[in-house]
């Protein structure tokens, strides 16, 4: 799996993650999918982490999760699903961020044995949603998959919940609440990677 880590561009910096939490770490993912045959191994070895779970569905996050959602349905011959981002009815703070399933989506899904997956997880916020709301439709999250697992916050939430979180990879990865984030009391300026643009 080292080929994975050296296929996605990193940067270092200051960086402010869905989650709330800050970093100094950014994999940045848009080309990840753009090649399926190139991602086609790592989707058929996530597929066998995650067949022994009986799984009838599953839901990846829009949008890399969506993306390996899609392929592991159509490789394991699975129902598909997906939840979008909502609009941010807080003005911030961790784990404020929904995701909710399409009306017709959130209708079909009550009775499925699903796993969420997502191309990178680090602390978790887009599954964590996910599951919220894949919960009060009715289904049951069973598990939950990723390439690339970032530190081991996002593994302790859902194993606290009895749910395994399946990884083809792990690395280190440092997040720090905002009030205690180092390179804030340095000044370094604060980006969002997801909003910036590029030349």
């Amino acid at each position: 799996m080292d080929e994975i880590l050296k296929t996605l561009p990193a940067r270092r910096g200051h960086f402010l993650l869905e989650s709330g939490y800050h970093t100094d770490l950014w994999f940045t993912l848009d080309a990840l999918f753009v090649t399926p045959h190139e991602i086609a191994p790592h989707v058929a070895a996530l597929a066998e982490l995650l067949r022994p779970y009986a799984l009838s569905a599953l839901c990846g996050p829009l949008l890399g999760g969506a993306f390996l959602a899609h392929a592991l349905a159509a490789h394991m011959g699975l129902r598909f699903y997906y939840s979008q981002q909502m609009p941010c009815k807080t003005d911030g703070g961790l784990f404020a961020a929904e995701y909710h399933l399409p009306p017709e989506l959130r209708r079909r899904v009550g009775d499925e044995r699903i796993a969420i997956v997502d191309d990178v997880i680090s602390a978790g916020s887009s599954v964590r949603a996910t599951a919220a709301d894949l919960t009060a439709a009715g289904a049951r999250v069973v598990a939950v998959g990723t390439i690339l697992l970032l530190g081991n916050q996002a593994v302790e939430h859902f194993s606290a919940r009895g749910v395994p979180l399946l990884a083809l990879a792990q690395q280190e990865f440092k997040l720090w609440a905002p009030a205690e984030c180092p390179l804030c009391r340095a000044g370094a300026p604060l980006e969002n990677p997801v909003t910036a643009t590029y030349p």
